[in-house]
């Protein structure tokens, strides 16, 4: 059977919002990372900067392109593996996040990352990419969701966040 790496958490907040947060710079910014470059359109960049202190090509997500959109409820883009993992780095996996309202005033965010590898550096990867996804990235979108954008420069404190994360 083919890895995958299946999360959820729900966010007191509508799926537009939810939406907004993943699909725009502003969005991405206030809880993903410091930089990105946004082209919503199948196809489009889909570019996310963790360290912009690194010369091209080892920011973090570039070259990454949005595969479908389905507003609010839907998106998908490829992904690539950190530089430290440089065997791997230039291939692709596929993330899909889908939103779907809970009740009134809560979302569920579900992401799955599929499409691994099982030689080589593939483990580390689906490793580094389960505590990626589970311990940061989506405990800092419900963090976000509670206290506005992470101020990049102060990282917040958001341990109490990953317990929401759940796998499915």
């Amino acid at each position: 059977m083919d890895e995958e790496i299946r999360l959820q958490v729900t966010v007191a907040t509508t799926p537009q919002e939810v939406w907004t947060l993943w699909t725009t710079e502003e969005g991405i910014c206030s809880f993903f990372a410091p930089a990105c470059k946004v082209d919503l359109r199948p196809g489009g960049a889909y570019e996310i900067y963790f360290d912009l202190e690194q010369p091209p090509g080892l920011r973090g997500g570039e070259e990454m392109v949005f595969l479908a959109l389905e507003q609010p409820s839907m998106l998908s883009f490829t992904w690539n593996a950190p530089p430290a993992l440089a065997e791997v780095r230039n291939q692709r996996t596929q993330v899909v996040i889908r939103i779907d309202a809970v009740d009134a005033g809560h979302t569920r965010v579900r992401l799955v990352d599929h499409g691994f590898g099982t030689g080589g550096q593939w483990p580390e990867r689906v490793a580094y990419f389960r505590r990626a996804w589970g311990q940061i990235v989506l405990p800092l979108l419900a963090y976000r969701v509670e206290n506005g954008p992470i101020d990049w420069d102060n990282y917040p404190d958001f341990s109490n966040y990953v317990e929401r994360v759940s796998s499915y």
